[in-house]
């Protein structure tokens, strides 16, 4: 008898829940519809800014980066970044569609204004570079120490290097290792500099810098 009790107590709270949903349904019935129909207008909108701006825009960036890269590949830096009065370059470019163009054009601007030695410039391109790429990310991140070394903050410099040697995780990270270490030695911190030269041996021995890394080891232990 307590089962059966038990099932129309739960039938009747069934009952009763589903009558207060109803009610409260019938109450705000007018709020809900507006309310659903606002998230589907916001959905649409989203839908037809990427199609029909984001997408275009885009698009129209993609074309207009082609002069510039022309230019950076022919080693052309000052039409590259700023362009030739007929074609954008990628200042401009970046101006115009942000990232919408691409990420990659943060990293090309970076390294034009590099060759134009214009290194704090070069350092905020580089550090809005965003892309997914590792291996370019990682250059990137290797491009900032290079900046920081030609202003001479030497401590930033080691620190970037050591930071794209940990992004990379291939055998371009040896590279990235041999200059923190260069620069660990130019400080005189010989034993930041051990490390590094360590590391490549141990990490990445077919690398180009492990050929003689072996002379750098021997000679930071020797003068211990």
């Amino acid at each position: 008898m307590s089962d059966i009790k038990n099932k129309n107590e739960r039938g009747e709270n069934v009952v009763e829940a589903i009558s207060k949903t109803q009610n409260f349904f019938d109450k705000n019935k007018k709020r809900i519809i507006y309310g659903m129909g606002a998230i589907i207008v916001i959905a649409a909108a989203v839908v037809l800014y990427h199609r029909f701006v984001q997408i275009p825009a885009r698009n129209e960036a993609v074309s207009q980066t082609f002069p510039a890269e022309q230019s950076f590949r022919a080693e052309n830096w000052e039409v590259a970044l700023n362009g030739d009065g007929n074609n954008l370059g990628f200042k401009q470019l970046i101006e115009e569609y942000g990232t919408a163009g691409g990420e990659a054009l943060y990293f090309y601007a970076g390294a034009c204004e590099m060759h134009l030695g214009n290194f704090e410039s070069a350092i905020s391109y580089f550090e809005k570079y965003n892309g997914k790429d590792p291996i370019i990310a990682a250059r990137a991140t290797c491009c900032i120490g290079d900046a920081y070394s030609n202003l001479e903050q030497l401590d930033k410099a080691a620190s970037y290097y050591e930071k794209a040697a940990a992004q990379a995780e291939n055998m371009l990270a040896a590279n990235y290792l041999f200059k923190a270490a260069t620069v660990y030695e130019a400080q005189g911190k010989s034993a930041e500099a051990l490390k590094n030269y360590k590391l490549i041996k141990e990490k990445y021995p077919q690398s180009p810098e492990a050929y003689e890394i072996e002379k750098y080891i021997s000679r930071l232990e020797n003068t211990k």
